[in-house]
């Protein structure tokens, strides 16, 4: 099996284990018996488990960074709450949720990503760029008034929709609790739709 293969199976399984169980529940051992294979072939890949939890954010981190490339792609078209709503939604899916808490529980991880180049708390950090690289496209093709402060909207999207998204206990919120959240944040800086 390649590396890749291993790995991704690794992260999946992380990611299985999270979900059901949060982080307490998340071990090399849990981990390694969710995807099937024996603890060594953790150990072989990372150098501890550690490592291993860097790398998996680090994995959720670029595809966060993809979906920022797709999102400033579409500025300027469809609807700017439904963009940003539907941005939120992806970047808060559960296994983001529980990687999150992960970060914030286990001190060992934030100091290994702290070591990786990752400050504030990842995901979150990057979500608000996403948000804010969307909302800057937007202010400069006149959708968004000249002086929105995208440096306050940006954060208290994400920030906003981290509380929306955050109780792992029941269904994630309906779109139409979203969208007025961030209806609400951004009204002050919505340009109206011209004729």
């Amino acid at each position: 099996m390649h590396i890749h293969n291993v790995r991704g199976q690794l992260f999946e399984a992380a990611e299985r284990v999270l979900l059901r169980g949060g982080p307490d529940a998340l071990t090399s051992r849990a981990v390694t018996e969710e995807a099937g294979c024996a603890k060594g072939v953790l150990h072989r890949h990372f150098t501890d488990f550690d490592a291993f939890l860097v790398e998996l954010v680090l994995d959720r981190v670029h595809g966060i960074e993809d979906h920022a490339t797709t999102l400033r792609a579409a500025a300027g078209t469809g609807g700017v709450v439904d963009n940003l709503a539907d941005a939120l939604q992806e970047l808060f899916g559960p296994v983001t949720v529980a990687i999150v808490a992960l970060i914030t529980f286990r001190d060992s991880l934030r100091a290994r990503l702290r070591e990786a180049g990752l400050t504030g708390i990842p995901l979150v950090m990057q979500g608000t760029a996403m948000i804010a690289a969307y909302l800057t496209a937007e202010r400069g093709m006149g959708r968004l008034a000249g002086d929105a402060d995208i440096d306050t909207l940006a954060p208290t999207l994400v920030g906003a929709g981290h509380l929306l998204f955050a109780d792992r206990t029941n269904a994630p919120p309906q779109p139409d609790a979203i969208r007025k959240m961030v209806t609400t944040v951004i009204a002050g800086a919505l340009r109206p739709l011209q004729p």
